[in-house]
């Protein structure tokens, strides 16, 4: 007799499948407009209906996969960039022990869209009070602890980074970066929506 399968918390997949129809809504609609598109003209390339791609785009029709696909294929968008669901939660990615090794090379994110970016290096001398800003709608920002320690704050939330730490978050959110008695170095990625 075989092992029960493990269950999922209830609700689990009904989230998961809100969260990728939110994902397709935002980006169907960011790249269509980013491509000067009315929704006629998207049902003129897609051969679906104006009506249809409104609710799509309004999260309130649930295309079929065969339609995302026929959507991508419109916007030059793959699958994943189509489904692409934007982190609300900073994910961190804690500092690993090199063991002694001389070289190495860990993939800390990967980024499977197209997106304008700028890299930065940033030094806080200590008792640094960061001013709370954002880098606009659809941004995501990557930042790697060089040497030191530092309290990232993304709205009212802290989270602690020491070095060798990378965190990803939504920079389309207020945030900002705070040291206390010791000075911190990081480098920082923000990667733009390409609109």
């Amino acid at each position: 007799m075989s092992a029960p399968m493990s269950q999922q918390e209830p609700g689990a997949d009904a989230a998961s499948e809100s969260a990728v129809h939110a994902a397709v809504a935002a980006n169907v609609r960011r790249a269509r407009l980013t491509r000067g598109l009315s929704l006629r003209d998207l049902a003129e390339l897609t051969g679906l209906s104006k009506g249809f791609l409104s609710q799509i785009e309004r999260e309130r029709a649930n295309p079929a996969l065969s339609v995302v696909v026929k959507l991508g294929e419109a916007l030059d968008l793959t699958f994943a960039e189509l489904t692409r669901i934007v982190p609300t939660e900073p994910e961190i990615v804690r500092s690993a022990s090199t063991g002694g090794v001389k070289a190495r090379a860990r993939m800390l994110f990967a980024e499977l869209e197209r997106r304008r970016f700028d890299l930065s290096e940033g030094y806080l001398p200590p008792h640094t009070v960061g001013v709370p800003s954002d880098h606009g709608r659809g941004s995501v920002e990557y930042a790697y602890v060089v040497d030191g320690h530092l309290t990232l704050t993304v709205g009212d939330q802290d989270y602690p980074l020491g070095p060798g730490d990378t965190v990803r978050f939504s920079s389309a959110l207020a945030h900002a970066y705070s040291t206390a008695a010791e000075a911190a170095t990081l480098l920082s990625v923000v990667c733009y929506v390409d609109e």
